[in-house]
């Protein structure tokens, strides 16, 4: 790890070796943040580590391990000196058009058990230090069921009711803690190629910077793109029959 001034912000991004991790992980650097990233690939740690124009430090971590991942991310958080934001956006979307068991276990163990190992973690840490900024990449597809993918959708909308509990549970408790529910619509990552039907399909490094302006706002939610609001409104309010036939 390289120097760092100690008034500089630490921001720490799970899932950063690729796609929306790895694009924010360089745009946080740019805006002036220490930044610790993780994920399961050491190679691609290392790619995106030289690319980081700031103080930085890694971490090997699967959060399909969640008992290890815990360790790791506390390891990790020494490493850097601290933390101030904790950004969870490890995530996979498994095609599953035979609705097999083990694709729908194997994406709640990331999505699910894998988030919440990485949110609690965090939460307790900022609990201890008196506050910081907790932030979850969720999903515009987990605002309803999804018949193309369910697991992936249900994953989702289980991250953004356990962030809204999170955000009631810090201010009950009197957290100076700030949680944001980063909601993406159709983004140009590894986990997008190859799909049909999309649309208004970002680049990541736009994404990435609505994400960070979202994060330096301390927003509650943010689409990203900002246009997927409306496609969320529209969402919210469509009749279930409708969502069956689409």
């Amino acid at each position: 790890m390289s120097r760092y001034n100690e008034t500089m912000q630490k921001a720490i991004i799970i899932g950063a070796t690729s796609g929306i991790g790895r694009a924010l992980a360089l745009e946080l650097s740019r805006r002036g943040y220490a930044v610790g990233i993780a994920g399961r690939r050491e190679e691609l740690l290392r790619e995106v580590q030289e690319d980081l124009v700031g103080p930085s430090a890694t971490m090997m971590l699967d959060v399909a391990q969640p008992e290890e991942a815990i360790n790791q991310i506390n390891a990790l958080i020494a490493a850097l000196g601290g933390m101030d934001l904790l950004v969870i956006s490890s995530g996979v979307g498994i095609p599953n058009p035979e609705l097999d068991f083990p694709p729908e276990r194997d994406t709640i163990a990331v999505n699910v058990t894998g988030f919440v190992a990485m949110a609690t973690a965090g939460f307790r840490y900022f609990a201890g230090q008196g506050g910081g900024h907790l932030v979850g990449i969720s999903s515009i597809a987990g605002l309803r069921g999804t018949r193309a993918n369910p697991a992936y959708g249900a994953s989702k909308a289980f991250e953004i009711n356990y962030l809204e509990a999170l955000r009631a549970r810090a201010r009950h408790q009197g957290m100076k803690l700030t949680v944001t529910d980063i909601r993406p619509g159709f983004v140009e990552t590894p986990m997008t190629h190859g799909q049909s039907g999309m649309f208004w399909v970002a680049g990541v490094e736009k994404a990435a910077r609505q994400i960070a302006d979202a994060i330096a706002r301390k927003r509650r939610v943010a689409y990203i793109t900002h246009r997927w609001a409306i496609v969320a409104w529209i969402a919210r309010h469509l009749p279930a029959w409708v969502l069956e036939r689409i």
